[in-house]
């Protein structure tokens, strides 16, 4: 799997071929941040008021909607009005996973929306090739109202102790990315992907983008197998974009908290497109 890490987020954006990653990383130059903040709240005010505190700050706002007790048009009309005021995009972190027609119907409308407000989604490689393909139909659809504005992460690794998430598995992951790279923008990784050997070859143009969860600044782990990593490791390690969230928002002063992030990442990653890390 190719990166190409080492050249600037407006390099990277001036020179890749999918709109959505364009906008990834023109938003990251933009505002001088590469945090994505994982807003795991279970109320409509929460979700919004901390979408509104932190949104100058990151460069998406990620969700679990489902955990979101009083989900309805006020969630979906506050995310989408935050978004617009403070130039971010919204990770919708559903990790789709099921046969191919239902993840079409949980995608693109149900009673969640997701198509409709996220701009990002993820998906796990279990169910195979064929739940990509489903969700690349329905965004490249000539009535899809959202055509090339929406992208998909696969779920290439994961940060818990003990996790499945590894070898052919990842390996299959980076396949359905390389052969869907019109809607497959990149991968949820712990790091770079460049050492795993894949059947396919790489394109000339190839250059997924890499987000990564578990970045904690203030502890290695919690109770429940998860594992984390700073921001400095993460974005040595090749990640692109850097996910938090209870190191952030449940600290607190979570503006505070999540100044110390953008500067922490973004001084890693000048670091390493100028070759000195």
């Amino acid at each position: 799997m190719a990166s190409k890490s080492y050249l600037s987020y407006a390099k990277r954006a001036e020179q890749h071929p999918n709109p959505v990653a364009k906008r990834l990383f023109n938003t990251a130059e933009a505002k001088k941040s590469n945090v994505v903040i994982s807003a795991d709240l279970t109320t409509t005010k929460e979700l919004l008021h901390l979408a509104d505190i932190l949104g100058p700050y990151i460069a998406l706002f990620k969700t679990h909607i489902d955990i979101v007790a009083d989900f309805g048009t006020e969630t979906v009309d506050g995310l989408k009005s935050l978004a617009a005021k403070h130039n971010f995009m919204i990770f919708e972190d559903r990790k789709f996973v099921d046969i191919g027609n239902t993840v079409q119907m949980q995608y693109h409308g149900g009673a969640l929306r997701i198509s409709e407000w996220a701009h990002v989604v993820n998906a796990s490689g279990l169910a195979g090739d064929g739940i990509v393909e489903a969700l690349a139909k329905t965004e490249t659809s000539n009535t899809f109202e959202y055509k090339r504005e929406r992208g998909l992460l696969m779920l290439a690794e994961m940060t818990t102790n003990g996790s499945l998430a590894t070898g052919a598995y990842t390996q299959s992951c980076i396949e359905s990315a390389r052969k869907h790279k019109n809607f497959v923008i990149g991968f949820v990784a712990n790091q770079a992907l460049n050492g795993v050997e894949t059947v396919s070859s790489r394109s000339d143009d190839e250059d997924f983008v890499v987000f990564t969860t578990g970045v904690n600044r203030a502890t290695k782990g919690d109770p429940l197998g998860q594992q984390y990593q700073t921001p400095e490791k993460a974005i040595a390690g090749g990640s692109d974009f850097i996910i938090s969230g209870r190191g952030i928002y449940a600290t607190d002063d979570p503006v505070a908290t999540v100044k110390v992030y953008r500067e922490e990442g973004w001084g890693a990653y000048l670091s390493r497109v100028s070759g000195s890390s």
